[in-house]
């Protein structure tokens, strides 16, 4: 059977266990019509680009599967149909790839960082001592606005 790779964008006022439910319900259709899903991940609620009946948020999903042609599109009419789902976008491809998506190694990165440090940059006692510039009426005018306004 085919493979494909299936992203769905549902509504933001949905809560995460309701979103993950329509990747259980759009599954079992599948599952209904001889396909079966052979990984999903939720991504969560992301920002979009622009408003998308009248959201500017919504719950992202992702199905991998491996279903026959007639399966995948009743899915999407029925994804379609749904009043919880904005988008559905379907790609067939070749293989899947192992391990997470893409989308989920960008959030394991994000996750995984320190956010104490701020890289490579050594600490303020190791830079040297910092420079007294003195007061500010002592350096001069520097062409641009005065605090003076007489």
């Amino acid at each position: 059977m085919p493979l494909y790779e299936h992203v769905f964008i549902s509504r933001q006022d949905l809560s995460n266990t309701q979103a993950e439910a329509l990747i259980e319900h759009f599954g079992t259709v599948l599952a209904d019509n001889g396909g079966q899903v052979l990984g999903n991940e939720y991504w969560g609620v992301k920002t979009m680009s622009y408003k998308i009946n009248k959201n500017r948020k919504g719950h992202y999903a992702f199905l991998r599967t491996d279903a026959p042609a007639a399966a995948v599109t009743e899915m999407e009419r029925l994804m379609r149909l749904h009043e919880d789902v904005m988008r559905v976008l379907t790609i067939k491809v070749d293989t899947h790839e192992d391990g997470p998506s893409v989308q989920m190694q960008k959030r394991d990165e994000r996750d995984s960082r320190d956010r104490g440090d701020r890289g490579d940059r050594p600490p303020r006692e190791d830079r040297g001592p910092r420079e007294d510039r003195g007061p500010r009426e002592d350096r001069g005018d520097r062409g641009g606005f005065s605090r003076d306004r007489r």
